[in-house]
């Protein structure tokens, strides 16, 4: 992806054309993209407050990651002023459209972290614990 490019690209290309799936998870697949787009839920943030939300998350990934879903519509990043103004980060209508696959993945994950015996739910930054209202 250009990262010059301008603002409203078209989505990236479907690896398999004709599938819903590899489209599904072209847009929404990543390591981060679905825990971004649950924070995004809950509210708008600045890439600031995202990097500290997202320790183990890399400046570099999460910029992609977030670039990745602009590019798919999902996200929209709003300036805020002349340049070193901080850019906020927010959910798009289409972008809404995607939670309760989101949300359903949250609740997924949720039992399989008590069927394997992993760590409970915790209310911490980096914390997915809670329903998307």
């Amino acid at each position: 992806m250009n990262k010059k490019a301008p603002a409203g690209n078209p989505s990236r290309p479907n690896p398999l054309p004709g599938c819903p799936m590899a489209a599904a998870f072209t847009a929404i697949g990543g390591k981060w993209k679905l825990t971004l787009l649950y924070w995004l839920a809950h509210g708008e943030s600045h890439f600031a407050g995202l990097r500290r939300r997202g320790v183990p998350i890399t400046a570099k990934v999460l910029a992609e990651q977030l670039r990745e879903l602009e590019a798919d519509g999902l996200v929209e990043r709003v300036v805020t002023g002349p340049v070193p103004a901080p850019v906020i980060y927010r959910l798009t209508p289409y972008g809404a459209t995607v939670l309760p696959v989101v949300e359903g993945v949250r609740v997924w994950g949720e039992a399989h972290l008590r069927r394997t015996g992993g760590a409970a739910p915790s209310d911490t930054a980096m914390g997915c614990a809670g329903a998307i209202a």
